[in-house]
């Protein structure tokens, strides 16, 4: 066989990726972030578009030669509105935080009140941490969820909005394991006069597929990543209403991003094309079966679960029901060719990086065509593993039998 180019160019990197190809292969991808996307994503992603500057928007570039680049951001934005119902598109940010600071900077000056989900209770980086440029640039006061249940706290978030008049609202989570009720947060944004965003980046392909209520409908700005449960290439994406669309582009470009990645941007609209077919609804239903079988197959072999389970694609697991901490339970877990990330639980009592609990999510293995049957499977290796978290030959015999049940389930864009 003759080597790839990249093989010939540069065979540390090649060496590097073949690795990685068969750890997404022989392992299983439970990370609630994760996603794989199809041979015709990466195709997209991998084109001559790379080659190509575009500073601007289609008709209005500030460098010739862009007549087809134009032509594809052009699908990319008509097929994100098409898909969410929105009245605007921005495809050009090269990810999440980009996009949560290309909202936050359309309407809000530094200084701003905004009121936003606690990081610790299962909210973003981008939702106020002191230390990222949410938490520097603006005034950030933070909701959480109830104690007794782990559901966002409705009296909490509208005694804070009253309080303190934020400018602007901000609902959407990366760690909270139910549907959240935007028209109940649009609510109290009109009561205070507050801008409400959305950022729905982890759930964002169970709207498309419709699983979830839609907060284009309610909200002025709604942001996402295309990877996660929507399963397109790494990056990200403003919606807005009309009003808002040309202080959302000059934020853009040219006020945080130079030229746009228009490969990236190519694989947007593959990735947009696909989640408007009818197979794609489908999809999105077994996300959701299969997080609800996983978590009640890891429920009745004694971990606990935050809020008692999801609605979602993901559920957060308090691993010292069980004995264990989240660092110590990922480490097993990894051993055993299992991927998660370990997670703060709400009102988690140890610290960030080695926390009481694990994230875990079935986007990739959705993918992969696994449903109930193998959930409940891939939740008994789970506890299988965890039990023993410390030998060595029990969790290597777990991975290798991970491995031969794996190649079942092919990956798209590898197999």
């Amino acid at each position: 066989m003759t080597p790839s180019p990249l093989q010939q160019s540069d065979p540390a990197v090649w060496n590097s990726v073949l690795r990685e190809q068969r750890r997404q292969k022989e392992g299983l991808e439970l990370i609630a972030s994760e996603n794989y996307t199809s041979a015709a994503i990466q195709q997209a992603a991998g084109t001559v578009l790379t080659n190509k500057y575009a500073e601007g928007y289609p008709g209005r570039r500030y460098y010739g030669g862009c007549e087809f680049v134009d032509e594809v951001e052009s699908l990319a934005r008509s097929r994100a509105c098409e898909l969410f119902g929105a009245e605007h598109a921005n495809v050009q940010p090269h990810a999440g935080s980009q996009a949560n600071m290309a909202a936050y900077m359309s309407v809000l000056n530094v200084g701003d009140t905004i009121l936003a989900m606690d990081l610790a209770h299962g909210g973003h980086l981008t939702h106020g941490m002191a230390l990222n440029f949410s938490g520097k640039l603006y005034n950030v006061v933070h909701y959480g969820v109830r104690k007794d249940n782990h559901r966002i706290d409705f009296d909490q978030v509208n005694a804070l909005a009253q309080q303190h008049k934020p400018k602007m609202i901000v609902a959407g989570a990366s760690a909270y394991p139910r549907e959240i009720d935007h028209p109940k947060f649009a609510e109290i944004a009109r009561s205070v006069g507050a801008f409400f965003m959305v950022d729905m980046a982890h759930y964002s392909g169970l709207v498309a597929g419709g699983l979830h209520n839609n907060p284009v409908k309610v909200a002025d700005f709604v942001t996402t990543t295309t990877h996660k449960t929507l399963r397109g290439p790494r990056s990200g994406m403003v919606l807005c209403k009309e009003k808002f669309a040309k202080d959302v582009d000059k934020t853009v470009f040219p006020g945080l991003q130079g030229g746009p990645l228009m490969h990236i941007i190519a694989a947007k609209a593959v990735c947009f094309h696909e989640a408007l077919q009818p197979s794609y609804r489908d999809y999105a239903k077994q996300i959701v079966a299969n997080a609800k079988t996983l978590s009640e197959t890891l429920m009745a072999g004694g971990i606990t679960l935050a809020s008692g389970g999801t609605d979602n694609h993901l559920m957060l697991c308090d691993v010292t029901s069980i004995g264990l901490s989240g660092k110590i339970a990922e480490h097993a877990l990894d051993k055993a060719g299992i991927t998660v990330n370990k997670n703060m639980i709400p009102y988690d009592q140890r610290k960030p990086l080695d926390p009481s609990g694990i994230r875990i999510g079935t986007p990739a293995l959705t993918t992969r065509g696994m449903k109930e049957a193998e959930m409940k499977k891939v939740g008994a290796w789970i506890l299988e593993a965890l039990k023993t978290p410390d030998d060595a030959a029990k969790l290597e015999k777990v991975r290798l039998e991970i491995a031969e049940f794996a190649g079942a389930f092919p990956v798209p864009g590898i197999d």
